[in-house]
Parts: structure tokens; C-alpha cells; sequence
């Protein structure tokens, strides 16, 4: 495994944090929580206009055509900035979908635009009360020759108010569907989520709605399988999410560690402070390694069914408990808004709750090691 970025790599790194530094603050960052939106339109226009929204979208349908390293690059400058944007949603999970499934047409019409950044398709995946596994799909759709209709309520859909399209699991004659519902079409309605991050998310509700049997999204019966191949990608993209926040919230606490002063010497010098910093630091490079690591086999095409759950189930955790060290050293001053490691706390555990939990993690891990 080569451990050295090239210096096209280096420079994406450098473009992104640069990008992140002046659109999305953490200034902006705060003034887009709980917002209805949930973030910039200028910050989406430049990610479409460095080719950054088709990172990972093939050359042929306007995408950048790039591998799951420079995608870890990427990831890794947004959770550092905690940039907000339909991103993992819509050009990671949503086009990953049509990539791997869609028609000719399908392809034709949303890949290009997602890849611009000129549409977003946001899924539509986890239901009130189900989990994360294909039993957790319980919205059934009746068909005939030409319609389907959907009744039923998707939970914690992220930016479904930009969205001009959902992708739809649902369930039919107990398999797994995709379908591309256009968001105007009738009988759709949206209520805005709480959630601990303050990030946008939706409960969508489908009442009646009647959707045309050519929006499938593959053959019938694969929607599931072809959900979960595409979730690889995304536990490796979320890891390194996870990584690059969690650099920075080390980060911050180090320094502010160094600048602190309790009974006429900094935190820092206390041996206790100092091993919590120490241990977080040996927990961060060892994560960080292991995204590198599931990023290195995916770009290779090696199997990956074991080192995709395992990164996410170890970044996510570092994240969390990172921040909640860094909590720790601040003190009641780090709960107050106006510090920034509350932001990455919150974020922390949403991220280790979200897309698949803990739980779900660990089942992905044991099966790749003992089935």
C-alpha cells in the first residue's frame, strides 16, 4: 500500500480546505442550523464548478471520474470544515444508485445534472420505528401494468427541500425496489426533523402517489442489493468524514490546551490532560490509516466488505469519543455556542448514529469475518 499522495491529490486537498475555508466557516456553518435549506447555494455552484459534485461520477456522464483516494481527500476536508451540503446525499448515494442500475435514460437524464451540481436526488431510505437492514423497508407499493402507487412515511431524508427527485426504497412482493419519484409529483409532503447536529433533514410522506413503472431503478427485486453495494463506498466516504473532523477537533483541544493556564501553567503540562491527548492522538492516526487503507483496496478493486464497515465503525467512534475528551478539557466553556468543539461533538455522535449505526457496523464486521 502507497501511503504517498501524488501531488494532483495534495493540490485537491489544498483546493477543497481552501474552498471550505471561505464559503462555509464555521461562522456559516452555525447560521445554517436548523435551517429549512440547510446550505449555500454559492458553496454547491463551486464544488459543480471544480468538478468536485461528480468526484466520483464516470467521465461519460460529466463526472470527474476519480478513485475512492481522492474521495477520502475530499471527505476528510469536509468533516474538518463540517461543510453542508447535499453531497454524500445526492452525488455519492443517489448517483451511485443510477451508476450502478439506471437505464440509459435514467443516466442520461439525472447523471450529468448531478454531476453540475443543477439537481439534487435525495434518498429516501429509513421508515419511523425500522431499522437499517432490508427488513427495515416496509413501504409497500401496489403496481399494475403501467403505475405504482406508494403510501407510507420515509424518515431522516436529508435536503429534501432542494430535492427534484427522491430515490424511493420501497417494497414490493417482499423485495427491495428503486424508485425516482419527481419531488412535485402529487401527494408528497414534508415536515422538518430535529436532530442533535441541527443539520436538515426530513420526514416524507407519500400519500397516494402514483409514479410511472418505468421509474424503476434496475431490475425487479435488486433494489436492496444494489443500495448496499453502493453503501460500501459511502461507509469509506463517512470514515473519512469522521477522520477529518476528528483531526480537527484534536486539533483545536491541543492548542488550546497549550493556551489555557490553571494554577500557573497550561493544561498541557497536567500528566492526566496530557495522556488523554496522547492516547487521542494514537486513536486518530491509527483511524486515519485505516480509511487510507479502505480507500487504497477500493481504488484497487480489492475486497473491501470487511475494511468499509470496520473504517466507518472505528472513525465514527474515535470521532465521538475525541470530541468528548476535547469536552472534557474545555470544560463547561465548551457547551457554551460560542466555542467551536460543541459543534463537532453534536456532529460526532450524529454521524456515528446515521447512514448505519454501531450496531449495524458490527454485524457487517462479524458476518465478513465468520460467515
Amino acid at each position: 500500500m502507497d501511503l504517498d499522495f501524488t501531488d494532483e491529490q495534495r493540490m485537491l486537498r489544498e483546493m477543497v480546505r481552501g474552498l471550505c475555508a471561505d464559503v462555509v466557516s464555521l461562522d456559516v456553518v452555525r447560521e445554517l442550523e436548523d435551517d429549512p435549506k440547510g446550505y449555500r447555494n454559492e458553496f454547491w455552484k463551486q464544488l459543480g464548478e471544480l468538478d468536485v459534485t461528480g468526484l466520483t461520477i464516470d467521465e461519460g456522464y460529466g463526472g470527474s471520474g476519480m478513485t475512492m483516494l481522492e474521495a477520502v481527500i475530499v471527505y476528510e476536508e469536509f468533516g474538518r470544515s463540517l461543510a453542508p451540503s447535499p453531497h454524500f446525499a445526492s452525488a455519492v448515494m443517489s448517483a451511485g444508485v443510477l451508476s450502478r442500475a439506471g437505464s440509459d435514460d435514467q443516466k442520461q437524464t439525472w447523471l450529468p445534472r448531478i454531476a453540475r451540481g443543477d439537481a439534487v436526488v435525495a434518498p429516501a431510505w429509513l421508515e419511523p420505528g425500522n431499522g437499517f437492514s432490508e427488513r427495515g423497508v416496509q413501504l409497500r407499493a401496489t403496481s399494475d401494468a403501467e403505475e405504482v402507487e406508494l403510501d407510507g412515511t420515509k424518515w431522516h431524508v436529508p435536503f429534501a427541500s432542494s430535492a427534484d427527485a427522491f430515490l424511493v426504497l420501497v417494497r414490493i412482493d417482499d423485495a427491495v425496489d428503486c424508485y425516482l419519484v419527481d419531488a412535485t409529483t402529487p401527494g408528497i409532503a414534508l415536515q422538518q426533523q430535529k436532530t442533535i447536529a441541527s443539520d436538515t433533514q426530513y420526514a416524507v410522506t407519500f400519500d397516494s402517489v402514483r409514479v410511472s413503472s418505468n421509474a424503476r431503478v434496475g431490475t425487479a427485486g435488486s433494489g436492496w442489493t444494489t443500495w448496499t453495494s453502493v453503501m460500501v463506498d459511502g461507509m469509506i466516504m463517512l470514515a473519512a468524514q469522521a477522520m477529518g473532523g476528528a483531526q480537527h477537533a484534536l486539533e483545536i483541544t491541543t492548542q488550546y490546551a497549550k493556551d489555557r493556564e490553571q494554577f500557573d501553567k497550561p493544561l498541557g503540562a497536567f500528566q492526566a490532560l496530557a495522556h488523554y491527548l496522547a492516547d487521542a492522538k494514537t486513536t486518530v492516526d491509527g483511524g486515519t490509516l485505516l480509511v487510507y487503507e479502505a480507500a487504497w483496496a477500493r481504488a484497487q478493486d480489492r475486497p473491501v466488505d470487511r475494511l468499509a464497515p470496520m473504517a466507518k465503525l472505528f472513525a465514527c467512534q474515535t470521532f465521538r469519543d475525541v470530541t468528548a475528551m476535547a469536552q472534557q478539557i474545555f470544560g463547561g466553556v465548551g457547551f457554551t455556542l460560542e466555542h467551536d468543539i460543541q459543534l463537532y461533538f453534536r456532529r460526532a455522535k450524529q454521524l456515528q448514529v446515521s447512514w448505519y449505526d454501531t450496531r449495524t457496523l458490527e454485524e457487517l464486521v462479524a458476518a465478513a469475518v465468520l460467515d
